[in-house]
Formats: structure tokens, sequence, C-alpha cells
């Protein structure tokens, strides 16, 4: 990692805690088989991919599960806990090392997300931190389901780089699925892949970033 300007942070699994496990065995209580298959780290049904894109409505989203579940009688909010299972939280200090880093990068966020995660965590971080939002912590946002996109699509990596006038080269991308990484590699943007146990905290005391 050389002549770094840029930082590009991942939001889940960099900054949010999430958990594969948790959330499929909430899928598996709400009565879905082959949970591995249907949602997980590697592969994921194609309906989470266009949720993430917000190609369905969160409407649309709860009947593709209760589809799925074999059960019409599952409710919003019994799908909401079991999806929302997968949130667990940011750790403490997460949110102060990200200002220090946007005072000496330029910083964004590119988020895979939904409508359903995305008032979580709006909600979670109001009654945690007293946040409306994530804006105060980043140059811009990226939401998947808002911009219509989600990684590991090339297009997403060359909107954030060409509406920000980004050079790949000064770029670091952090991401925890190398599907993404290798999409932002293919750009030239230099990448680090987050892996249990390492956090952001200690990646940057380890790379010197600050």
């Amino acid at each position: 990692m050389q002549n770094i300007k840029n930082i590009i942070f991942d939001y889940g699994n960099v900054i949010f805690q999430i958990d594969f496990e948790r959330v499929q065995q909430s899928f598996k209580q709400l009565g879905i088989s082959n949970v591995e298959k249907f949602f997980g780290h590697r592969q994921q049904d194609p309906v989470f991919d266009a949720f993430d894109r917000g190609q369905i409505s969160s409407a649309e989203f709860r009947d593709k599960i209760r589809e799925k579940a074999g059960n019409p009688a599952l409710t919003d909010d019994q799908i909401d806990h079991a999806w929302n299972s997968i949130l667990v939280g940011i750790a403490e200090g997460t949110h102060e090392l990200l200002l220090q880093l946007k005072h000496k990068y330029r910083t964004f966020l590119l988020s895979n997300i939904n409508d359903i995660h995305y008032n979580f965590i709006l909600k979670y971080l109001k009654s945690e931190f007293g946040f409306d939002n994530n804006d105060h912590l980043f140059e811009k946002l990226y939401y998947s389901h808002l911009t219509g996109k989600r990684k590991p699509e090339i297009a997403i990596f060359e909107q954030v780089l060409n509406e920000n006038k980004l050079n790949a080269s000064e770029t670091l991308f952090i991401d925890d699925s190398p599907q993404h990484l290798a999409a932002a590699q293919s750009l030239g943007i230099q990448t680090f892949l987050m892996k249990t146990p390492d956090t952001i905290q200690t990646f940057v005391e380890r790379e010197g970033l600050l």
C-alpha cells in the first residue's frame, strides 16, 4: 500500500459487524431449508441481489421469503427480525477512527445494502450514538439500493472513481469479500481483505495510516 490518498470502505464486517451464521439460523427458524445456499458470504439467492439494487421493494422481498419458507402466514415483523439478525453492531472507537481518517484522506462508503437493513441501521445509529446517519463520517456515501448497482459490479466502482475524480492507483478499498476486491483490483485500485479477528483499528495501526 503506497501513496494512498483515498480510502473506500465497505460497511459490513469492516465498520458494522455482521454474522452470517446467525441470520442463517434465523432463516432456518422461519422454515427455510438449504440456508447456506440461500444466503451466505460467498453466494446468495438472486432475490438478495435484486433487493440490494433496489429492484424490488421491502414488501416484495418479504413475499419472496414467505414463498421460500412455504409459510404465507409469516408476519412482516417476523421476517424483518430474522433478516436484521445478521446485524451485530459497531465496535467502540470505530466512528472516532473514521473521523480521524477523514481528516487525512478522502474517504467514501460503498455498501451493498437494502431498505430493511438501511432503516434498521439508521435507528441503531440514532439510539446508540445519537447520529442521524453516516453522512458526517465520509466525503460521500454509496448505498447499493439507492445507486441501483452493487458490488462486485465494475460499474459501481467506476461510478465512485469517476464522480469523485479519484486516481485508482492512489485509492485503497477495504472489504471482507474477495470477489468484491477482485473487481476493484481490475480497475487498478489497491485493496485489503478484512478477515476476523482483524479489525479496522488494528489494520490502520499496523499499516501506519494515521
